[in-house]
C-alpha cells in the first residue's frame, strides 16, 4: 500500500492559479472558530502552526496574509490527482482532506520496482507544485502512518511494529479525544500499547482503538475502496514519446483491443462498454466511452466505435503536448454467443473527405446529415439484417450519444401513451416484443395505429354529423381540414386501478382533402350526460405517415 500525503495542498492550489503575497495562511471554520488550516514555508519559519486561531496569528504577524479556504475547490483539485495518479494502480482511493491511498500490489514493476515508483511519482508531483510525502508498507494504516508522521519511505510487509512503535498515537487515525485520554494516563506512543492487554484498554478507551492497531499491524485486514469500479478487463501502453495525432491514438486502440480480444475469447466474453483512458504530460486525464448493441471482440469494429467518438469529440478533444500513456478498459462484459460475424470495413477518413466533395458539387444529389437530438425507430426482423442493425446503433450513439438513439419497446398495455417505451437502442432487449403485440392486435381485429404519437394528445375544434360519428372537419393550430374518409370508432376505456383512467375515447382515422390521415378521438360519452358527466371534446392523438 501506498500513502501519498499533499501537507500544503490548499496552499498550492492557491499559488498554482495566483500570485500571493508571502507568508501565506489558509483559515477555515472549526466549531465557530476561525482556525489555520494550511500555512506556507514562510508562515512555518514565522513559528505560526495549523489549528492556531486566526485572530492570534494576525496579532502576532499583521503581514500574514490570510486566504479562506475552498473545500470544494480542495476536493476536486484531490480528485484530479487521483485521476492522474491512475496510471500507477487502477485501485486509487481519496484520503480526504489531503491524502490518497494506492494499492500497487502486482503494479510496481511496470516502473522497475517500488523505488522507481515513487521516484516517478515523486518526481511528477513536484514537477506540479505540490509538497508531498510518499511511504509504502503492507498495510494501510503503516503507510498512512508513515507518511503523516514517520519517515517517508519503502518498509517491507512484516516490518509493522518496528515502524508504528516510536509514533504518536495520533499514527493510528484515532479521535482527538482518545488520543487525549490516553495521553492522561501516560500512553503517547504506539509502542506503549501494542503490548498492554487489551481487555482493559477497550474497557476504557474503546474499541475502535484496538482494531485501528490490529489493521495497522495487519492482524485485520482493512479493505480499500477504489474511487472506480474494478474493471474485469484492461489493457495500457506507455508511450516513450507523447502522442497527439488522432491517427497514433487510434492505431493504440486497434492494438490494445487486439491484446483484450485473447482474453475475452479465452472467457467466452465480448465487451458490451469500453472506456479509453488518455493520461496527458501535464497531468491532465482524458476519458472517452463507447458502449455497443452486442458484445464485442474485433479490433477493428472496436477501433471504429471510437473512430465515431473522436469524431463526435473533436472540438473538445485537446491532446495539449501529448499523451505519455492510453489505457483501454472494458467496464462492462458480457458472454459472447458462438456466431459468424460478417467482416464490415469501417468508413475511412478518405471516403468522408470524398463524401464531403460530393456534397459540395452542384450535381450531387443531397445527402442527409445528422440532426442534433434523433429517435431512430428500427423494426428488426431477424435475420442476417441483425448485425448490420447493431452496427448502425453503434455507430450512431457513439457519434450522437447513447441517449439520443433510442428504440421502440412494446409494452403490455392497450393504452397507446404507455403502449411503447423508447430506451437506449444499445441497451434494448433482444425481443423489442413486436410481433407478439401486432399478433395480439390482428387477432383482436384493432385498428391500425400511427408509428408515432404526439407527446401530449392536443386539443381541436370538431364538427360532427352525429354525435357519436366521426368528425366532418376539424380545426388543429388553426388550420381547417376537411375530413373526406373516415374509419371507426374504436373504443379504448382506461383503467380504474392506474393514473391513465379517465373517460372512455372513440377514436378515428380520419383523411382530410389534401391527403392527410390523422388519429383523433372524443374523449368522454354522450350518454353520460345525464349521470352529470362533462361534454365530449376532440383531441388529435398522432399522424399516419
Amino acid at each position: 500500500m501506498l500513502s501519498l500525503w499533499l501537507p500544503r495542498l490548499p496552499i498550492d492550489r492557491i499559488e498554482r492559479l495566483r500570485e500571493v503575497s508571502s507568508p501565506l495562511a489558509v483559515y477555515g471554520k472549526r466549531s465557530n472558530a476561525e482556525l489555520i488550516v494550511a500555512l506556507d514555508e514562510a508562515a512555518e519559519r514565522l513559528g505560526l502552526h495549523t489549528g492556531l486561531a486566526l485572530a492570534q496569528a494576525r496579532a502576532m504577524h499583521p503581514h500574514l496574509h490570510a486566504i479562506e479556504e475552498d473545500a470544494e475547490a480542495n476536493a476536486a483539485l484531490l480528485e484530479k490527482i487521483a485521476d492522474w495518479c491512475l496510471r500507477y494502480t487502477p485501485l486509487v482511493a481519496c484520503d480526504a482532506p489531503d491524502g490518497l491511498l494506492l494499492d500497487i500490489g502486482g503494479c510496481a514493476h511496470l516502473y522497475g520496482g517500488e523505488e522507481a515508483l515513487v521516484a516517478d511519482l515523486g518526481e511528477r508531483i513536484a514537477r506540479a507544485g505540490f509538497a508531498y510525502n510518499i511511504a509504502i508498507a503492507g498495510t494501510i494504516g503503516a503507510a498512512w502512518a508513515a507518511a503523516h508522521f514517520g519517515e517517508p519511505a519503502r518498509y517491507a510487509c512484516g516490518e509493522q511494529r518496528t515502524l508504528l512503535a516510536p509514533l504518536p498515537l495520533s499514527a493510528l487515525r484515532l479521535p482527538a479525544d482518545t488520543v487525549a485520554a490516553l495521553a492522561r494516563v501516560g500512553l503517547k506512543r504506539i509502542g506503549d500499547i501494542i503490548d498492554l492487554p487489551r481487555a482493559p484498554l477497550a474497557a476504557r478507551f474503546g474499541t475502535e482503538l484496538l482494531r485501528q492497531l490490529d489493521r495497522a499491524l495487519g492482524a485485520e485486514h482493512e479493505p480499500l475502496n477504489p474511487r472506480l469500479p474494478v474493471t474485469p478487463y484492461v489493457a495500457e501502453q506507455r508511450f516513450p514519446e507523447p502522442i497527439a495525432r488522432e491517427e497514433d491514438v487510434l492505431a493504440v486502440i486497434a492494438r490494445l483491443a487486439a491484446r483484450l480480444q485473447f482474453a475475452l475469447e479465452r472467457r467466452g466474453d465480448g465487451a458490451r462498454r469500453l472506456e479509453l483512458t488518455l493520461f496527458r504530460t501535464d497531468g491532465e486525464v482524458r476519458r472517452i466511452a463507447a458502449g455497443c448493441s452486442h458484445p464485442l471482440r474485433d479490433p477493428a469494429q472496436i477501433r471504429a466505435l471510437f473512430v465515431e467518438r473522436l469524431t463526435a469529440l473533436s472540438d473538445e478533444f485537446d491532446p495539449g503536448f501529448g499523451f505519455d500513456m492510453a489505457r483501454l478498459s472494458v467496464l462492462v462484459a458480457e458472454p459472447a454467443p458462438a456466431r459468424d460475424q460478417a467482416e464490415w470495413v469501417p468508413v475511412s477518413r478518405p471516403d468522408r473527405a470524398q463524401n464531403y466533395k460530393d456534397r459540395t458539387r452542384s450535381d450531387a444529389k443531397p445527402v442527409p446529415t445528422f440532426a442534433d437530438r434523433v429517435l431512430v425507430q428500427i423494426g428488426i426482423g431477424g435475420g442476417e439484417d441483425d448485425a448490420e442493425v447493431d452496427r448502425l446503433v453503434d455507430r450512431l450513439s457513439a457519434r450522437l450519444g447513447t441517449r439520443r438513439v433510442r428504440r421502440l419497446i412494446a409494452q403490455d398495455s392497450h393504452i397507446p401513451e404507455i403502449a411503447a417505451a423508447a430506451v437506449p437502442a444499445q441497451t434494448a432487449p433482444a425481443d423489442p416484443g413486436w410481433p407478439a403485440f401486432r399478433q395480439f392486435r390482428a387477432e383482436a381485429d384493432f385498428a391500425p395505429r400511427p408509428l408515432r404519437l404526439l407527446t401530449r394528445p392536443e386539443p381541436i375544434e370538431a364538427v360532427a354529423e352525429v354525435p357519436d360519428g366521426p368528425p366532418l372537419r376539424f380545426r388543429w393550430r388553426r388550420a381547417l381540414h376537411e375530413v373526406i374518409a373516415a374509419d371507426g370508432p374504436e373504443r379504448i376505456e382506461g383503467t380504474w386501478w392506474s393514473e391513465h383512467g379517465g373517460p372512455a375515447r372513440d377514436y378515428f382515422r380520419v383523411e382530410d382533402k389534401s391527403g392527410l390521415r390523422f388519429w383523433l378521438f372524443r374523449s368522454g360519452l354522450y350518454r353520460d350526460l345525464a349521470q352529470g358527466a362533462a361534454a365530449p371534446t376532440w383531441f388529435l392523438h398522432g399522424t399516419f405517415a
